[in-house]
């Protein structure tokens, strides 16, 4: 599935304007760190967009959200790699491979630089660095959704927190304006 499809395919299910901006994030997040880790770029940047495609459809029934998307996804031919990083997103199946990690740690990370991004004074991507989010996300009250326990998954990819913010910050800057950021 080409990326445009698979936005169409994502849009048809989230309605929402702030989880489409997610997963549109989460998307430029692993997408670069494909480019970082060597993975393959396509894949691990369609696994981030369609992550959360079924989030609105298991609201009331969390408990299926992750298995939902994967029936969805193996309804429309994605490859077993992308469907095994959409379940293991939120521990329906046990992180292993480095893209299943990185999708863990890409998926917490953003909602942490939105926030970061919207206390400054520019409320722009753009004017963050590796360190002002750092030292957020040592506020256990700020961005209270934003699993630390998840965004430290960075770890296993053999980056420094200084590196995956970066990586992360310079993503989604790069497609700031999609994110109203």
């Amino acid at each position: 599935m080409n990326r445009e499809k698979a936005e169409k395919l994502l849009f048809e299910h989230l309605k929402n304007p702030n989880l489409r901006r997610h997963c549109l994030a989460t998307e430029a997040v692993m997408g670069a760190l494909a480019e970082r880790l060597g993975g393959d770029r396509d894949g691990w940047a369609l696994a981030g967009l369609l992550h959360d495609i079924d989030y609105e459809e298991t609201k009331e029934t969390p408990d299926k959200h992750g298995l939902v998307s994967a029936e969805i996804l193996k309804e429309h031919g994605l490859p077993e790699d992308v469907v095994n990083a959409v379940l293991a997103h939120n521990f329906r199946k046990e992180p292993q491979s480095l893209m299943e990690n990185a999708i863990v740690c890409a998926d917490a990370i953003t909602g942490m630089i939105v926030a970061s991004a919207l206390i400054r004074p520019e409320k722009k991507i753009s004017a963050l660095t590796a360190d002002f989010v750092a030292r957020k996300m040592k506020e256990p009250s700020f961005a209270r959704g934003a699993d630390r326990s998840k965004i430290a998954y960075y770890e296993k990819l053999g980056l420094t927190k200084e590196e995956f913010f970066e990586i992360a910050i310079k993503a989604m800057a790069q497609i700031a304006g999609r994110l109203g950021l």
